[in-house]
């Protein structure tokens, strides 16, 4: 059965082989019509050439990019060239939007106020102090704020300056005063933290109370509360500490840009009471240059009062 298979293959194949030859032979006599040689020729052509199409399309699936993906890859190009060779021009303006500056979008009293400022000169500091009281544009007992920019990195521990200073006329403000040195005014505070009850600006401690207070860092740290060695709340000597704190003693440290901003009194305190409370600032923050650091220390010195404009100080 399976040896007549064979034998009925064999046979197929033999007569289309003779099929094929039949075709190409006709196609090829002079006195066949040219309509049928050149049919005949151009179908069995068709027919030898069908590998190759296959080959064209194995290329194609190996790598070889289509059509549609040379024409993307052409607009891409060109589109490439005339961005470099456009001229430059500038943002397009969004709609609502002007460019104005600070001072253009400020209110009537501040562009009043910034016209008694040279901005082309450094001020000494008793007169910047004083200019600065002048052009306060509110109507309230505003601050008045040193900002001193540090050559320094914060990054680096060594560098990241803070300190205590108390100033000698006070900050004009009532401060409020908390200790803990005992049981018993523990007992009481904690009663009041625990319910976030926060009554004071200022908060003292014993060193062997900080371990009782560390329940309460996320409360205290945030707000700047927290009791530290550093700041000079942390000490034995309560009684000293809280006189200090109610005199005016201040912390100050620089922040992520190396710049310290520090209020040093009111503008009611007048123009000596502020000289007073600026020139201890300044004799502390030149006290507190690190020995590692090489270049300039001080590099600007601002004066302003709050929402007034700033006003540059000789170094």
């Amino acid at each position: 059965m399976a040896e007549a298979k064979k034998k009925a293959a064999k046979a197929k194949d033999s007569s289309k082989e003779e099929i094929k030859d039949t075709l190409v032979v006709e196609a090829v006599k002079d006195d066949a019509p040219a309509d049928i040689k050149n049919t005949k020729v151009e179908a069995v052509t068709d027919k030898a050439e069908e590998p190759e199409v296959k080959e064209d399309k194995v290329t194609a699936k190996a790598g070889k990019r289509s059509t549609k993906a040379v024409k993307e890859s052409e607009e891409k190009q060109a589109k490439r060239e005339r961005k470099a060779t456009a001229p430059e021009t500038g943002a397009k303006p969004v709609p609502g939007r002007t460019s104005k500056t600070r001072a253009e979008r400020a209110g009537k009293k501040y562009r009043e106020a910034l016209k008694l400022i040279d901005k082309t000169k450094e001020y000494a500091l008793p007169e910047a102090l004083e200019l600065a009281s002048k052009t306060s544009p509110v109507k309230f007992d505003a601050s008045i704020e040193l900002h001193i920019n540090l050559g320094v990195d914060p990054k680096q521990a060594d560098q990241n300056v803070r300190d205590t200073v108390v100033l000698p006329a006070g900050t004009g403000k009532d401060i409020r005063v908390a200790t803990v040195s005992d049981d018993v005014s523990a007992e009481k505070l904690f009663a009041k933290l625990d319910k976030e009850d926060i009554d004071f600006d200022v908060l003292i401690s014993t060193p062997d109370m900080m371990p009782k207070l560390g329940k309460y860092a996320r409360l205290l740290g945030p707000r700047g509360l927290m009791p530290n060695p550093k700041s000079g709340t942390v000490t034995t000597d309560i009684a000293k500490a809280q006189a200090e704190a109610k005199a005016g003693r201040v912390e100050y440290r620089v922040d992520q840009s190396g710049i310290i901003h520090l209020a040093i009194g009111k503008v009611s305190f007048g123009k000596d009471k502020l000289s007073q409370n600026a020139d201890a600032v300044m004799a502390s923050v030149r006290a507190a240059k690190p020995a590692s650091l090489k270049g300039i220390y001080i590099k600007s010195l601002y004066v302003s009062s709050t929402m007034g404009p700033s006003i540059k100080v000789e170094v």
